[in-house]
């Protein structure tokens, strides 16, 4: 199963250089196939995504991701792009500049629409109880979708300890995402 980390600025901080040094002590305990830089907030974000994806070089395994910026994320050389549920009309653009592109989804309806537009891969969420995200799709869910659909399902939301992540790996999802996971173990 891959995995997939998410940055969250609350966790790695806003300073560029301890921001690098501490993704890539993650990276060397962790190892995960994606890395999706995202912060929603700041504004030096090309300037932050651009030492993100250095890190990234590192570690040629990872697959260096940026969050909601097909420009930017082919600009800088990034491996690929994950687009939020308000950005389906993107995902021709990122798919033509040659990005592997996930896209955000939420329900059945966004994840075929994702996969008529040539999406790589979506992430479903949330399927545990995840602050702020609303009620959690729980694995039965996660597994109806998976069994459902043949483009790959990244399970997204509340998974936070190896217990969770044995439990979404036994659906036979493509992945797990996590920001916490990859903090907090």
């Amino acid at each position: 199963m891959n995995t997939y980390l998410i940055t969250d600025v609350k966790y790695y901080g806003e300073n560029v250089s301890l921001f690098s040094n501490k993704l890539q002590m993650t990276f060397k305990k962790y190892q995960p196939d994606f890395a999706l830089y995202r912060d929603k907030n700041s504004d030096s974000y090309a300037e932050h995504a651009a030492e993100f994806l250095a890190a990234c070089s590192k570690f040629p395994e990872i697959k260096g991701m940026l969050h909601g910026d097909v420009t930017l994320a082919f600009n800088l050389g990034a491996d690929g792009v994950h687009l939020t549920s308000l950005q389906f009309n993107e995902i021709k653009s990122a798919k033509e500049q040659g990005l592997f592109t996930v896209v955000s989804c939420h329900s059945e309806e966004d994840v075929l629409k994702a996969e008529a537009l040539g999406a790589d891969a979506v992430t479903y969420s949330p399927i545990f109880h995840t602050p702020n995200k609303g009620e959690p799709k729980g694995l039965a869910e996660l597994q109806r979708m998976v069994d459902k659909i043949s483009l790959p399902i990244i399970a997204l939301g509340g998974i936070t300890t190896e217990q969770e992540v044995k439990a979404v790996e036994s659906t036979g999802c493509y992945g797990f995402a996590s920001i916490r996971y990859f903090v907090e173990t």
